[in-house]
């Protein structure tokens, strides 16, 4: 009795002193057993140290703030969830944040730019026209020009917005999965966004798409640089194709010096075995010889390629380790000194996957080509058909078409060469080399997208590199015209082109903290070791997988159940469950797991590994941690994952 009478003194306490931090933890959200409620400032917001507004400072827009409680109309805030209070915000001026997800704008050079709307009805009416191209043109024509159209209230920036130089939020606030009047499935999404400088204005859409590519455009575009690093397999079959790609440099550098623009277009070379460890005869396992800017005459070029040969003695496994100088360019490069940041991959084999135990990257495609991705550099592979390899052809064409795919022009930059013809292969490697020096050469005369008008008649290969170059182009701009996002907006918009379904206009992605992205690795870590128990049978590794969701306080009569998923049985976190994203493993059940192959099985074993590896690249990439709210602890700083990256 004495224990109760104790316990409602100390809440009556709390009550009367609502300033202090009788709760050392946020609020939760509502029928949630982790996830904190957590609120977004908008420009109008002042943070007060009374839960009355008297003496409020302002505070940046869009900064991130834990609810600790709720007073009088005004929301009890703090950076993190230590139990540290920053104040009291209006509640009305926040925004709700269930989920730290948030979008980027995808590179618009191969699509229309996205309309946000204000209201969602404005949008869905759209999306169920059978024709809304007649609906849209008529907008565009309008916004596009910086005029207003009915309900409009923003338009995505005309050249492309680099999120790690020029941060911004684009949070999604509420979501809605959808589809158009063709069947394309689509999410409609309502979103914020604020630059990071806080800077509120009353948008109009003159204002609200950003600069374009004018006399100001065409101005900074006299300085873009391209560079091309050259990736080449020096196992014991390539000599033919390191000669050849050696000549193909040799011919390009001469035309460049020819031209004025030797400066303008710089190679580079990595090349690629295997692992040293299972045969130390092939010396290296990748090696860069030679840098973009190393060597800008035919002689010098020469003299560092000079001991560039194939490898004397065979590998041990036919594929080779790719991966390893695909990483090796990306990481010894400085790719910020160039506009046009191209890797030509040169290969006859397969790449090791990264669960292999001779792969020295741990990673597979898709995590290399989101490293690629981030630093906004393209990878051509030139995959060559040789007899040699007729049995590793179907697999190794589709780890590089998922290598080089790029998200900017939304196709994959894979050509195949048959037979692994020579003669082949120098016009392709020729030819490439021409048309990326070509752009260079209009781009220094201040021409902005040159040619891109004009590729209707030309090849597949032609039309790809022509919208890629366009593309690194706008990235280019938007990086020296300092090009945002709209200041502040809050509004309705479809992750797809309303016109052409087939185009993504955002990338979705998750803002982790450092805890929460610990969470992740440690999760996936403890499901990965489960699912290896698939050696021992399926049926073994589902039950490590119910023990694991017990071990994590799920309860015991759901775990029990044959016919609940992992999701179900609580094994997933529940920011992931919350995710709008379709998951790989959270779907599956017991019937499900057993009924798939051992290959099946093990790809997804394979998958976790490398996203493993992944994972300890995003937390050494301290370039892209960003901190949401002033006087936050260090483990509060978020990185965008994206969801694709996610289990």
């Amino acid at each position: 009795m004495k224990k109760t009478l104790l316990a409602l003194a100390l809440g009556s306490l709390c009550a009367i002193s609502f300033s202090a931090s009788c709760n050392d933890k946020p609020l939760l959200q509502d029928g949630s057993k982790s996830l904190y409620q957590r609120v977004l400032t908008t420009p109008s917001c002042k943070l007060s140290q009374t839960a009355d507004g008297k003496n409020g400072s302002a505070v940046d827009a869009f900064s991130r703030f834990y609810v600790y409680g709720r007073e009088g109309g005004y929301v009890k805030v703090g950076p993190d969830t230590t139990g540290k209070i920053a104040g009291y915000l209006l509640e009305e001026c926040t925004v709700p944040w269930k989920i730290q997800t948030a979008l980027l704008f995808n590179n618009p050079a191969s699509r229309d730019r996205a309309i946000i709307f204000e209201k969602y009805d404005t949008l869905t009416e759209i999306m169920n026209l059978d024709d809304p191209k007649a609906i849209i043109d008529p907008i565009k024509e309008k916004v596009y020009k910086g005029q207003s159209a009915k309900g409009v209230i923003a338009t995505e920036p005309e050249t492309y917005v680099n999120f790690a130089k020029q941060f911004y939020l684009l949070p999604i606030l509420d979501s809605s999965e959808s589809m158009f009047a063709d069947g394309s499935p689509a999410l409609e999404l309502k979103i914020a966004s604020v630059t990071a400088d806080g800077s509120a204005a009353s948008q109009t859409l003159a204002s609200a798409g950003g600069k374009g590519t004018g006399s100001a455009a065409g101005s900074a575009i006299t300085a873009f640089k391209a560079g091309i690093v050259f990736v080449v397999d020096a196992s014991i079959s390539m000599q033919p194709y390191i000669d050849r790609t050696k000549m193909a440099i040799n011919t390009i550098v001469s035309k460049l010096k020819d031209r004025g623009l030797e400066d303008y277009v710089q190679f580079g070379l990595v090349s690629f075995r295997s692992n040293t460890k299972a045969v130390p005869a092939l010396e290296y396992e990748s090696k860069t010889f030679l840098k973009p800017g190393d060597a800008l005459t035919v002689d010098e070029f020469n003299e560092k390629l000079k001991d560039l040969k194939q490898a004397s003695v065979s590998s041990k496994l036919f594929d080779e380790d790719a991966y390893s100088g695909i990483a090796r360019a990306l990481n010894e490069v400085n790719w910020d000194e160039f506009g046009g940041r191209y890797i030509v991959l040169i290969t006859d084999a397969g790449a090791i996957e990264g669960s292999n135990d001779l792969s020295t990257t741990h990673l597979d495609a898709a995590q290399i080509a989101s490293e690629a991705e981030k630093k906004k550099t393209a990878i051509f592979t030139l995959h060559l058909l040789t007899s040699a390899g007729k049995k590793n052809h179907a697999k190794a064409k589709a780890q590089y078409q998922t290598l080089s795919y790029n998200n900017a022009i939304q196709d994959t930059l894979y050509e195949s060469i048959n037979a692994g013809s020579v003669d082949e292969f120098g016009k392709k490697i020729d030819h490439f080399a021409e048309v990326i020096s070509n752009q260079v050469r209009l781009a220094s005369d201040g021409k902005v997208g040159a040619g891109s008008a004009a590729i209707a008649d030309s090849s597949e290969l032609d039309k790809k590199l022509t919208k890629l170059g366009y593309a690194m182009q706008l990235y280019y701009l938007g990086d020296k015209l300092g090009t945002k996002a709209p200041d502040f907006i809050q509004g309705w918009m479809a992750d797809r082109d309303l016109v052409d379904h087939s185009k993504a206009v955002v990338e979705p992605v998750v803002l982790l903290t450092r805890k929460e992205l610990a969470d992740l690795y440690d999760l996936v870590s403890q499901v990965q070791m489960a699912v290896d128990e698939r050696s021992l049978g399926s049926a073994d590794s589902f039950a490590s997988l119910r023990e694991l969701a017990l071990k994590m306080g799920s309860d015991p009569d759901k775990v029990k159940d044959k016919s609940l998923n992992l999701t179900q049985m609580g094994l997933m976190d529940e920011y992931l469950a919350a995710l709008p994203y379709k998951s790989r493993i959270a779907e599956i059940d017991e019937d499900t797991w057993n009924a798939l192959s051992p290959q099946e099985q093990d790809s997804i074993y394979r998958d976790l590994s490398s996203k493993l590896e992944h994972y300890k690249i995003y937390d050494g990439d301290h370039a892209r941690w960003v901190s949401l709210s002033e006087g936050a602890s260090e483990r509060e700083k978020v990185y965008p994952v994206p969801l694709r990256d996610l289990p």
